[in-house]
């Protein structure tokens, strides 16, 4: 509580602007674990287990909202064991950060047999302890999937978010990706329409305390007119 409350007072002393909603993407898994001569599907645990202490650091700065991009509708196409490995490893992810005072939900396609059974009872926002932050996991997620609900919606309807699968994750102000690629694979098209994008060149399971740091400090020099 201390850290937390040090922390909280480091940001408003210096007066740094930071956002209000977080999305990370995660990339770059398969890549650590080839470069440590391990197999592809045994570079998901250890991503999972940088997660938690990351989120941490969003939640004593005073971040109001994270959402990671677990896994999408594309991602299935890979090899069954690569499959197994990532879908077992967001059930563990999610189980991880289960432990914290937050609000979590799961948004993704419950109908198809790749979502994860474990994470129904989370595809309602479930408060965790005391609750407070939002955390939200993106779990065999598609874009298309996302926005097909507009299809039927009122054509007068100017509220395009209340009309998609994920109404319930609110716009993002900036998308950490972690992997040095530099585009958003169909992450949340409608909340990221105004969202900074800070590409991190180390892969994600090399994620270091430094990383966040350096996310809010550039965040903070940006121009932020939301088109204005």
């Amino acid at each position: 509580m201390i850290y937390e409350l040090l922390l909280r007072l480091k940001y408003q002393l210096v007066r740094m602007r930071l956002p209000k909603h977080i999305g990370i993407i995660p990339d770059g898994n398969r890549r650590w674990a080839v470069s440590k001569g391990l197999s592809k599907e045994q570079g998901y645990i250890p991503g999972v287990e940088v997660g938690l202490p990351f989120f941490n650091q969003c939640k004593e700065a005073g971040i109001e909202e994270v959402t990671y991009y677990g896994f999408t509708v594309d991602n299935t196409k890979r090899p069954a064991a690569q499959t197994k490995a990532f879908t077992d490893a967001l059930v563990y992810a999610v189980h991880s950060h289960a432990t914290v005072d937050a609000d979590l939900l799961i948004v993704g396609n419950t109908e198809s047999k790749m979502f994860p059974k474990e994470l129904l009872p989370f595809t309602t926002r479930q408060r965790l302890g005391k609750g407070g932050i939002k955390i939200n996991f993106l779990a065999n997620y598609g874009w298309e999937w996302d926005l097909s609900k507009l299809k039927t919606a009122d054509p007068k309807s100017k509220d395009i978010l209340s009309n998609i699968h994920s109404h319930e994750i609110s716009r993002i102000d900036l998308i950490i990706r972690w992997g040095g690629r530099r585009r958003l694979s169909g992450f949340l098209p409608i909340q990221s329409i105004y969202a900074d994008f800070y590409v991190v060149d180390d892969l994600w399971p090399d994620l270091k305390p430094e990383h966040f740091e350096q996310a809010m400090a550039w965040y903070n020099e940006q121009d932020i007119t939301l088109g204005g």
